[in-house]
């Protein structure tokens, strides 16, 4: 017997009629659970499959497609787990991409921000993780319009804003009211990593040690039902920070574009991005010299001591704006503050350390975290100076400690080599008579 499987109500049907004897409820069976889902495991693994097929066959709906691609988006709905290989896709990435990057999309009858919406509420968590995978895009596409508007046509938001603002909603719900605080350590007593360099005596050796400090990451959410001016930084970073909770699981075509787009809100590169290297990134070291590596005015050389003067002078100078700037252009910068910015270094920490990053997502938040540095800089903000000086670091120690590493295995495989092998004496056989 053929049996058609619908998506209807999460579970296969079969189109066969039956007889009225099966139609009539059946006192014996076990009655449905009052939140009407099953809880017959095999049942919920089947509602989750149908959900996410459904979700991918109606994106793949949304989207233009031509027929030579190599990995057509309905196609994922055929595998194991649609939603995970929907995630994995940069087929699929790229196409949604292309959708984001339209003039017309972000708007609110449009068709895609309906389904990110839609997709964020489910309750499928590796549907979620698609929907965070696009967060970047969304976020610096939504920036970027608000910060430099067209002039020529009004520019509608309210698609963009409705997904920013499923994510803050979560989040706030997810918080129950109250602030994200971390305990300082009391450095003034001892611990099992440290003595104190002036421990404080105590006029009571029996009472207890002092509270621990608590330090505020984030202050008790608002609830918000629309995106105003006040609260935009607000919402976006609450929303990247949504996506730093999940970062280990996005690809990392996404953590490259979001390094990207973070090098693009820095502004313009300036000579500061290199106080912390060897030379300028935009100089090559020849026979103890440096030779612009530009293109232009090769025999010009520079010698170190110059080079480190002009950074000094350029500090003072201001990065001037651009209101013509799209994006992807150096020059799209936009104001950062310390509610946006702090979920952005979060982020870039992450791309810039973690062990599991390719070498482009890792060399992209490098240059994304020395530009903030710089932008840092010339706004004179302390905790941003701070938090992007000590990733510099961190990322300079790391590549020495890499480079030491590589070092000391390519010596010890080229000793290995030559070092002559004593030749093996001949074995004896003894044979027992």
């Amino acid at each position: 017997m053929d049996l058609n499987f619908h998506l209807h109500g999460g579970s296969p049907s079969s189109s066969t009629s039956s007889s009225d004897h099966h139609r009539r409820p059946n006192n014996n069976s076990p009655p449905n659970p009052p939140n009407g889902h099953s809880s017959d495991p095999m049942h919920s693994w089947w509602e989750s499959i149908s959900k996410a097929r459904s979700r991918i066959h109606l994106l793949s709906s949304l989207l233009p497609s031509s027929p030579d691609d190599e990995d057509p988006l309905s196609s994922l709905a055929d595998t194991d787990r649609p939603a995970r290989s929907l995630l994995l896709s940069s087929t699929a990435y790229s196409s949604v991409s292309a959708a984001l990057y339209s003039p017309s999309s972000g708007s609110g009858d449009d068709p895609l921000c309906h389904w990110l919406y839609d997709t964020y509420l489910s309750s499928d968590p590796d549907l979620r993780l698609v929907v965070l995978s696009y967060l970047p895009l969304i976020s610096s596409i939504y920036l970027h319009r608000i910060h430099y508007p067209p002039l020529d046509i009004p520019v509608s938001l309210s698609g963009f804003e409705a997904v920013l603002l499923a994510l803050y909603s979560s989040e706030t719900k997810a918080r129950n009211g109250k602030p994200v605080t971390i305990s300082i350590p009391d450095l003034s007593q001892p611990s099992l990593y440290h003595s104190p360099r002036n421990p404080v005596k105590s006029s009571n050796p029996t009472s207890k040690s002092s509270k621990p400090l608590v330090g505020v990451l984030s202050p008790p959410l608002e609830p918000q039902i629309a995106v105003k001016s006040t609260k935009r930084a607000c919402i976006v970073g609450v929303a990247l920070d949504c996506y730093y909770k999940q970062i280990s699981q996005m690809p990392s075509w996404s953590k490259l574009d979001f390094c990207k787009f973070a090098s693009v809100w820095a502004g313009q590169d300036c000579p500061c991005t290199s106080d912390f290297d060897q030379k300028p990134e935009n100089l090559v070291e020849k026979n103890g010299w440096y030779e612009n590596d530009n293109g232009f005015r090769d025999d010009i050389r520079v010698e170190a001591d110059e080079i480190e003067n002009v950074a000094e002078r350029v500090k003072d100078l201001d990065i001037v704006d651009d209101n013509s700037a799209e994006v992807g252009r150096k020059d799209a910068r936009i104001p950062l503050p310390w509610e946006l910015l702090q979920p952005v270094l979060r982020i870039l920490g992450h791309c810039l350390l973690g062990p599991l990053n390719v070498d482009e997502v890792k060399d992209a938040a490098s240059v994304a975290v020395r530009r903030l540095y710089a932008r840092a800089s010339h706004d004179l903000v302390p905790q941003a100076i701070l938090a992007t000086r000590s990733l510099i670091q961190l990322d300079a120690g790391a590549r020495e400690a890499a480079k030491a590493a590589a070092t000391a295995a390519a010596n010890a495989s080229g000793s290995n080599a030559n070092t002559p092998s004593k030749a093996k004496k001949p074995e004896i056989l003894l044979v027992s008579k």
